[in-house]
């Protein structure tokens, strides 16, 4: 069953349960929870300067869209093509990953198997096949979103696609990702 998109101001950071999924008497949560696009963003474990997710905008159980801009003064610019620097695509790969795999991951987890789960697995990247068909300069803002094609034994595989503000297409691919235990 499909839930509608949540968006940041439709979530209001409100969650909500479930009905007759969560355990009781200081069991393990097992119950699904509903995140908002902020509290998604709150358990990326990506952290500065390693986290390409500024924005979730939508979020459900089979789609995300997320934004992230990347800062002229990052560290990797100063070896990639001095003088006309670009966004690696290995970090372009890593953008996509830590929306696609990472924080639809994160939804997904929280919805099927509560909170807890989430807290307790950490999505890792498996595979991608990616087509680049454009280059992401110093200073630009990114769009990502992502479909979830499956997600089965722990392991999400989504389609997604990278976007710059002006609509052109930077990249597009399949990414999968795998949860392991913390």
């Amino acid at each position: 069953m499909a839930l509608a998109a949540l968006t940041r101001g439709q979530a209001g950071g409100m969650r909500a349960r479930r009905a007759g999924r969560r355990s009781t008497g200081g069991a393990r949560d097992t119950g699904g929870t509903i995140l908002s696009p902020d509290e998604v963003l709150a358990l990326l474990p990506q952290q500065e300067p390693f986290r390409f997710v500024d924005e979730i905008l939508e979020v459900s159980d089979n789609h995300i869209v997320a934004r992230y801009s990347f800062r002229p003064d990052a560290d990797f610019y100063r070896g990639h093509f001095p003088g006309h620097p670009v966004t690696p695509g290995v970090i372009l790969l890593e953008c996509i990953a830590q929306v696609s795999v990472v924080s639809l991951g994160i939804f997904v987890v929280a919805l099927e198997s509560g909170l807890d789960a989430v807290k307790e697995g950490l999505a890792l990247f498996a595979d991608a096949h990616v087509d680049f068909s454009g280059i992401v300069e110093p200073g630009e803002r990114v769009t990502v979103s992502a479909k979830r094609v499956f997600f089965r034994r722990g392991k999400l595989r989504s389609k997604a696609e990278m976007h710059l503000d002006d609509g052109s297409m930077v990249c597009s691919g399949t990414i999968s990702g795998m949860v392991v235990p913390r």
